[in-house]
């Protein structure tokens, strides 16, 4: 008996109501988010609801014809792979008689996400035959595989709940993705509803020739096949072979996906933001509410060309001694299936052997004192061990007593660990058998990145730099987030204080991203019409630059003045800037006052002061003036979306609000200004005076308050031009508001 369930309030686009069945009703339950009666659990719900959306922006599988592309953020660990494994479910239980998903740049990485796919929808545990399964295909009994599969959706003779779908998983490689396309060019695809996922969609994927094309000034809509790079080709190949298909991608890190140029066929036109589930813990967790679990390694032993080192650094031993208390503890405690660690020297598969090294013969080293009968070295060891156990005890309330987290049970946390090095030095990157082991120590670089699951990791030991400083590699490191809210007190992170700088900046970032993207998630809102800018630190860019065809700008605001250069730009908006300043003042002219200052003062250097609420500001003056310059309108609009930002959590929060030369508003004075070569005011603010001695006017930059936001306005006439009481603005934004902005230009 097949369980319908309702779906309620999520009929975003009015075109199709995707049917939940039982296929992803079993996965569901199957994979626990049920309560003790099997109906679904909050979690359960989430999910679902989570993927009714995306399936909605999805074709109506009844149509023959479709084409989109859309793209699902999560967060580092989230949980990506279940919510398109429960898509996959959904499109089954909607007729769709193809599932593509391509599964990662590497073999291991597709044999990890075949398997999952299999264990999830339990494809070798169950008697029906829903699902074709195949991986990489390419040989003639694949290629008549998918022949029969397809023949027999179109037999209208033949039971529809006896079709199976086809379940494809490729690597995201050249030479897979064409024996894929040549398995389907010449199947007659028409009214076959396709649904290709991308998974880690901003890798690899993405047309690494895009900056080239740019800088060859070749129109991104008119580039040939030869003049895009080879995975991008083959994909849109495989997307062209489908004239009913959904390609939906899937990353934690979008920066690239969202940048690119929007008439680029990888564009997405469609966001879904997935949220995590309660017992996940991701950069907020570590960088903001608890920074007991992050710890600085020093400089001296960050290993580089200039400072090499010859011996195992002392914050690598304390992150080890951290970790071997967290297994002791939690092989007594019994509540978790592995704790590991992971070490991340670098990309070099020579430091993974050195680090390698110095770990197995600090373990052995530690064996051997806890062994021996040398009183005093024991000790010594032990005293180490119970500086470590203090650090613990700061983040974990139940932690066994020191004397039962050492003795014979620490010796055998030292010799029965697995360490390995995991990278293809000697061959083929080793696959991990987490079954066999509870305690594992991995140290690789490049491997472990994307996609990589590191089960129970508690401790991290990271001494690689930012390098380039990519948001979305740097991002992608993050291994040590996930769902391990159960013994996060465990968890500890060892990186260099510019690292840690920059994940701290990332975070502030991903958040930006995503408040920025809510709306559009929400009200399933066309992403042509997002303004491509985000919050982002100076020390950092974006993602690689060779997928990004147009130029980016960036904006830096914090304790410095923000100044309109070209208020006269459109003849138009002068009378209506004139209007909405006075619609402003109006109601508020009571309260302003004449600002103090020195009394020998001209009457250009007084001016009236109020506070005012910088919501109101927003609101009522800053969103109803318009400038139509260019350099003007982009960086206006980034400066006025950070203070919109930060009303939300500084709702009571007033600014100064200044109407510069002028004692009263019925006799304000326009201040005669000089346009410069470029048609911009050439000096807006009147200088000190006198330049020496006793200052009567400090000048107008100082007509401020340094902790406050100020509002100057200005009424301006524009020498040897026709352009009379010109209302313009200069902002001052102070440090602690102040932040960088990334954009399109």
């Amino acid at each position: 008996m097949t369980e319908v369930i309702e779906i309620q309030n999520r009929d975003t686009n009015g075109e199709w109501h995707p049917f939940v069945g039982e296929e992803t009703n079993e996965l569901l339950r199957s994979k626990g988010f049920t309560n003790a009666d099997r109906i679904l659990n909050e979690s359960g719900e989430r999910i679902l609801d989570e993927t009714y959306q995306i399936m909605q922006d999805c074709g109506n599988p009844k149509r023959e014809t479709f084409n989109e592309t859309g793209i699902v953020i999560g967060y580092v660990q989230s949980g990506k792979t279940l919510s398109f494994t429960t898509l996959t479910a959904l499109a089954r239980d909607n007729n769709y008689q193809i599932v593509i998903i391509i599964a990662g740049v590497s073999t291991p990485l597709v044999n990890q996400s075949t398997k999952r796919l299999s264990e999830d929808l339990r494809l070798n545990s169950r008697f029906d035959r829903k699902w074709t399964l195949l991986q990489n295909p390419n040989s003639r009994q694949e290629f008549e595989t998918i022949e029969t599969t397809l023949a027999q959706w179109a037999d209208h003779t033949f039971p529809k709940e006896r079709c199976r779908t086809l379940l494809i998983t490729v690597m995201k490689n050249t030479s897979h993705l064409s024996n894929l396309v040549n398995l389907f060019i010449g199947q007659d695809l028409k009214g076959v509803p396709t649904l290709i996922i991308d998974d880690e969609g901003d890798q690899a994927s993405l047309n690494t020739r895009a900056r080239w094309a740019a800088r060859q000034n070749i129109d991104i809509e008119s580039l040939t096949e030869n003049q895009v790079s080879t995975i991008y080709r083959r994909i849109n190949a495989l997307r062209n072979v489908f004239p009913h298909h959904t390609f939906v991608q899937y990353t934690a890190t979008p920066q690239a996906n969202l940048f690119i140029n929007i008439m680029d066929r990888l564009s997405p036109n469609f966001i879904k933001l997935l949220t995590p589930g309660p017992d996940y813990t991701g950069g907020i967790d570590f960088f903001k509410n608890n920074r007991n679990l992050i710890s600085e390694i020093p400089p001296n032993e960050i290993p580089s060309t200039n400072n090499p080192l010859y011996e195992i650094p002392e914050s690598l031993k304390s992150a080890l001694r951290i970790f071997f208390l967290g297994v002791v503890a939690g092989e007594l405690q019994n509540n978790h299936r592995n704790r590991s660690m992971l070490v991340h020297p670098s990309r070099l598969q020579g430091d993974h052997n050195e680090f390698t090294n110095w770990i197995r013969n600090i373990c052995n080293s530690w064996q051997r004192l806890l062994s021996s009968n040398d009183e005093d070295d024991k000790r010594e060891l032990l005293e180490d061990y119970k500086a470590s156990y203090n650090e613990l005890r700061m983040t974990v309330s139940d932690l066994p007593s020191f004397e039962s987290l050492t003795g014979t049970n620490l010796i055998h946390a030292l010799r029965y660990t697995q360490i390995v090095e995991v990278n293809s030095r000697n061959g083929e990157t080793p696959q991990i058998p987490w079954n066999d082991f509870y305690s594992w120590i991995l140290v690789g670089g490049q491997s472990m990145d994307r996609g990589f699951t590191v089960e129970g990791l508690t401790v991290t030991y990271m001494p690689r730099n930012i390098g380039t400083g990519n948001v979305d590699t740097i991002q992608q490191r993050a291994r040590f987030f996930g769902y391990k809210r159960s013994y996060l007190g465990y968890c500890r992170v060892f990186l260099d204080q510019v690292t840690i700088d920059s994940y701290n900046y990332i975070i502030e970032h991903e958040e930006d991203v995503r408040n920025r993207l809510y709306e559009f998630h929400v009200n399933d809102r066309h992403l042509n019409n997002w303004d491509r800018e985000a919050v982002l630190d100076q020390m950092l860019n974006l993602t690689r630059r060779n997928v990004i065809y147009d130029d980016l700008d960036r904006d830096t605001f914090g304790n410095d003045w923000f100044r309109i250069n070209a208020p006269h730009d459109t003849d138009d908006l002068i009378s209506a800037n004139r209007n909405a300043l006075k619609t402003f003042l109006k109601p508020r002219i009571n309260n302003f006052t004449l600002d103090e200052g020195h009394p020998n003062r001209t009457e250009e250097q007084k001016h009236l002061v109020s506070r005012i609420l910088i919501q109101d500001c927003i609101e009522n003056l800053l969103n109803k003036l318009r400038y139509t310059r260019e350099s003007d309108s982009a960086t206006y609009s980034s400066l006025r979306g950070i203070l919109k930002r930060y009303v939300v959590e500084n709702p009571n929060d007033e600014c100064l609000v200044y109407l510069m030369s002028t004692t009263t508003i019925d006799n304000w004075t326009a201040r005669t200004r000089r346009l410069n070569r470029n048609d911009e005011i050439q000096q807006l603010f009147q200088g000190r005076n006198p330049k020496m001695g006793e200052i009567v006017y400090p000048g107008d930059s100082e007509i401020k308050a340094e902790n406050m936001l100020t509002i100057q306005i200005h009424l301006l006439n524009l020498r040897d031009t026709e352009f009379e009481n010109v209302p313009t603005l200069a902002i001052w934004i102070p440090e602690y508001m102040g932040t960088d902005i990334i954009r399109k230009a």
